[in-house]
């Protein structure tokens, strides 16, 4: 056998697909050096014998042969799991102690005799095993093991405003983007309190944002939330901190923001991150410094409540606060001294998180660390106060949060767990109409046998962050649950492959925790899907994520309000896209013009074409809903080709959408203050002012405004006649 089907017979052992078709039908098969490299990106070795001498000793090392974490689903039948019996054993012993106290205990005998064996069998379990996180003893022939065993259920919670045949809506903006009255130059978290109201008000059931995970606290540039340092934690820019408790009452504090700075931020065009970040920061660490003083006794100890609350807190995120407040203060320090962006570029001892020099480094700047430590408890106390809002106004969902696929392999998850990611590979997708040289999105991907081996626990650990405060939450890209495309460092995106993930116990495991939280889950199901994974999705009651700009007919038209899926969200547009305005007037065509994004005349003036046709198309399917009148044509489109947007336009598409089966249906801040710019365009970085686009008008205008008003009341009323004509059907 050649090494290269040697090396294709570990991919298949392991998961790497060795072909795969792409969304313009073109199959692919990773050649010899792509599956060697992404062979080692598992931590394997790129030599097929001793990869494969690897992975049969890991399978022989597991006592029983079972993995750290069984999953069984909730039922009241019996439960059961295959073990590898050993060889003198007569009879299998068992105990499960129960996450929430109690236990189950019994002996599996009448085993076949050792020369009857096929090695394996099965272990029965009682009936009606209680939801949760359980330890299971096993004993038998000299051999013990103790695993994990979680009870999970066959689908993710649904609150009333998203069960059979209910019809919600909510608004979404991008929280950095709002300007208000009173934050300093990016939306906060006081804005977003201010937006719950608001929205509340206006009869919207959730009101939802982007990822709001921890960037870069000594890099305020590197700004996409699509690209974190960790998702477990809080970007601190978005804390409002004249609402932190000693500003208001300390005037040397509140002397280190003068107000005609913040003015200035405010008034910026763009979220100006360095700027606002120098405004924030000197009043948090004399906030922080202040607190230490007053709310924390000699030695750290807590005398206030404060000071109890924060150090509870503390306990609560244990190592992983520790391990991400002791990145925040080692990539400060590098920063300022030479060090460079990525740890990847720090002294050796200091790139491994667990090492003496690293624990050293943490006790001598323990107050730095502890400083990070502060601003992840104010952030993580005025989001709750933002959920506490969005209650209390009638969201009858409440917050929706986002979840990004990934994380940045130069940021603190990465430092501080290296065997979970996979180095030498990045996260990508194969080509497609869009990107016909595929994308590769440089995020870490997480290595699905380490995962594995870990109990699934750092998956866990992002799902209970996330879902915190939050009564929905979307998962970008959520075929990742299933399969990734890994793409070797210094490759083309076209020479990648599809790794498969553990996506039966993924799934068990989010329906677990979205019970647990009480938190419904959509599923960004955009670009290619595999087969069978929307209908796995409903099974499960998984939202799926529809966008009005792709929900087409095989001759391009569009949909029906009708024709859309019920357990679904649909939304007119997303951060990717162009907004409605922008859409009709063609913006995103003359930026990527504009940038030479095209790659000639030809497939510019193709795009140009297309977009054209599909504003014919979406009046066609305005007017077959009665939303526009027989003038709508001449309005919107003139003779000249020039087309034309008005508030009008935008109403006549949100009441299409919200005429839909969808169960939720989005609105976009942007659409409503007629924004003609997009939050990213994707396929570019300094070109295009990606995630810094801010509102043209204050949210005050806008919660406040006829136009808003009126908005709310036609989709609260046609999502009401949806609803009435759901319980016809």
């Amino acid at each position: 056998m050649s090494r290269f089907a040697e090396l294709r017979a570990i991919a298949a052992r392991i998961g790497i697909a060795t072909r795969h078709v792409d969304a313009l039908g073109i199959a692919h098969e990773p050649d010899e050096e792509t599956l060697s490299r992404l062979i080692e990106a598992f931590g394997l070795s790129p030599e097929p014998a001793e990869a494969a001498a690897a992975i049969a000793d890991e399978g022989r090392s597991a006592a029983f042969g079972l993995d750290p974490v069984h999953i069984v689903p909730a039922s009241p039948a019996p439960a059961s799991l295959t073990l590898r019996l050993p060889p003198r054993a007569a009879a299998i012993e068992w105990e499960c102690r129960f996450e929430n106290g109690g236990q189950a205990a019994g002996t599996s005998e009448n085993l076949p005799p050792a020369g009857e064996r096929n090695d394996c069998s099965v272990l029965t379990l009682p009936a009606g095993l209680p939801l949760g996180y359980h330890r299971l003893e096993l004993a038998g022939g000299g051999s013990t093991a103790q695993i994990g065993l979680a009870v999970a259920p066959a689908s993710c919670h649904l609150p009333d405003g998203l069960e059979h045949g209910a019809r919600s809506w909510g608004l979404t903006a991008q929280l950095y983007g709002i300007r208000s009255a009173g934050n300093w130059g990016i939306g906060d978290f006081t804005d977003l309190a201010q937006l719950c109201r608001g929205a509340g008000a206006l009869g919207a059931a959730a009101f939802g944002v982007n990822p709001l995970h921890a960037l870069f606290a000594a890099e305020p540039r590197h700004i996409s939330p699509y690209s974190p340092s960790s998702r477990v934690f809080l970007d601190y820019l978005y804390i409002d901190v004249g609402a932190v408790p000693g500003f208001r009452e300390d005037a040397a504090i509140r002397e280190l923001a003068p107000p005609a700075a913040i003015a200035a931020a405010r008034a910026e065009g763009l979220v100006d991150y360095a700027a606002v970040a120098a405004l924030k920061r000197p009043a948090l660490e004399a906030l922080y410094r202040r607190f230490r003083t007053r709310e924390l006794g000699a030695g750290g100890a807590s005398h206030s409540r404060r000071g109890r609350e924060f150090r509870q807190f503390q306990e609560a995120g244990g190592s992983a606060l520790a391990a991400f407040a002791t990145f925040e203060a080692l990539h400060e320090h590098f920063n300022r001294n030479g060090g460079g962006f990525s740890w990847r570029g720090w002294p050796a001892p200091m790139r491994a998180a667990d090492s003496p020099e690293v624990a050293a480094f943490a006790r001598s700047r323990s107050e730095r660390v502890e400083f990070f430590q502060f601003v992840q408890w104010e952030a993580d106390r005025q989001l709750g106060a933002a959920a506490v809002a969005a209650r209390a106004s009638g969201l009858a969902i409440g917050l929706y949060r986002d979840l990004a696929v990934g994380v940045d392999p130069h940021g603190a998850e990465a430092w501080a767990d290296q065997e979970l990611v996979a180095p030498g590979a990045a996260i990508g997708a194969p080509p497609d109409p869009l990107s016909r040289a595929g994308q590769n999105w440089g995020l870490a991907p997480i290595n699905p046998r380490a995962l594995k081996r870990r109990g699934y626990g750092p998956f866990i650990a992002a799902l209970r962050a996330n879902m915190r405060h939050a009564g929905i939450l979307r998962i970008d890209h959520v075929m990742a649950l299933q399969r990734l495309y890994w793409v070797p460092a210094g490759s083309p995106a076209t020479r990648g492959a599809y790794v498969t993930y553990p996506f039966a116990d993924l799934v068990r495991l989010l329906a677990l925790e979205s019970r647990r939280q009480r938190c419904a889950v959509i599923g960004e199901d955009l670009g290619t899907v595999p087969e069978g994974f929307r209908e796995a999705m409903r099974a499960t009651e998984i939202l799926s994520y529809r966008i009005l700009a792709f929900e087409r007919r095989g001759d391009g038209s569009f949909i029906r309000p009708g024709e859309y899926p019920p357990l679904a969200a649909a939304s007119a547009a997303t951060h990717d896209l162009a907004t409605l305005k922008g859409f009709w007037l063609g913006c995103d065509i003359a930026w990527r013009r504009r940038l030479g994004l095209y790659p000639d005349a030809e497939a510019e003036a193709g795009e140009a074409a297309e977009r054209n046709r599909d504003r014919h198309l979406l009046l066609e399917a305005l007017a077959a809903e009665g939303l526009v009148g027989g003038d709508g044509f001449a309005a919107f489109l003139p003779t000249d080709n020039d087309p034309r947007y008005s508030a009008e336009l935008g109403e006549a598409i949100h009441a299409f959408l919200a005429g839909s089966r969808a169960r939720l249906m989005l609105v976009q801040l942007e659409d409503i203050a007629g924004e003609g710019e997009q939050a990213n365009l994707p396929g570019t970085s300094d070109g295009h002012p990606n995630w810094r686009r801010r509102l043209s008008r204050r949210l005050e205008e806008l919660l406040g405004g006829t136009e808003i008003a009126r908005l709310a009341a036609r989709i609260g009323e046609l999502r009401r006649q949806s609803a009435a004509q759901s319980g016809r059907e």
